[in-house]
């Protein structure tokens, strides 16, 4: 491992503005601190900070495979980062290009399945009319289009009651009245006082949010060995 780490080229650090930090009178959820990660032995970024605190959102960009995934996956504690701290003991949920959702059941059942462990089946059937889901409610989610099961796993996160939410590519397979949709339900999220982690290439709507720009931090070829 030290051999391959040797040949690491310098990543320059990716440096969030002073505003990334979290506002006065409001509460910490998530801070990354100098964070680096390494995948196959090759650091996808380092050097990274920034904090999320309740009404907070931040939009982490870049090209496919640049490591926007893994840091979802960092802030999720999925993955451990290589160097540097992640913070933060607030609830989160996490929002993957998988549903999870069983396909036999109705999506209703479906979702009060994960919100039952959770202990927020009463959620359920305000996030399906978040999403303009409530008239699938009895199809099984087997029978439901990209686009549905997309709404549907949103709708999971959202019954979920989570402060924190962690979503990677949520406009994947949704279309601009869905988008529409996505973009409220975050906008209701913050305003009562959740946070927001998104890793998306689709441009999405997030008014005085962070931006984290991983293409910054791409890495200089002609160092590598």
């Amino acid at each position: 491992m030290k051999r391959e780490l040797s040949r690491i080229i310098h990543v320059s650090p990716v440096v969030i503005p002073a505003k990334a930090g979290v506002r006065a009178g409001r509460a910490r959820m998530l801070s990354f601190s100098s964070v680096t990660c390494i995948r196959g032995g090759r650091a996808l970024f380092e050097d990274l900070s920034f904090a999320l605190g309740t009404g907070d959102a931040a939009l982490v960009t870049g090209p496919n495979g640049i490591g926007k995934s893994s840091l979802i996956r960092l802030a999720a504690g999925l993955l451990a980062p290589a160097a540097g701290r992640i913070t933060g003991d607030a609830p989160r949920a996490l929002l993957t290009e998988q549903a999870s959702l069983d396909e036999e059941l109705p999506l209703a059942r479906a979702l009060a399945f994960w919100a039952g462990l959770d202990g927020t089946v009463g959620k359920v059937g305000a996030a399906l009319e978040a999403l303009a889901l409530a008239e699938l409610a009895d199809i099984p989610v087997r029978l439901l289009s990209t686009g549905q099961r997309r709404r549907a796993a949103i709708a999971r996160i959202i019954a979920s009651g989570a402060p924190l939410w962690l979503l990677d590519e949520p406009a994947n397979g949704l279309d601009k009245a869905a988008l529409s949709l996505l973009e409220t339900a975050i906008a209701t999220h913050r305003a009562s006082g959740g946070a927001i982690l998104v890793a998306s290439h689709t441009p999405i709507t997030l008014p005085d949010a962070i931006t984290i720009d991983l293409s910054r931090s791409l890495p200089h070829l002609d160092n590598v060995a």
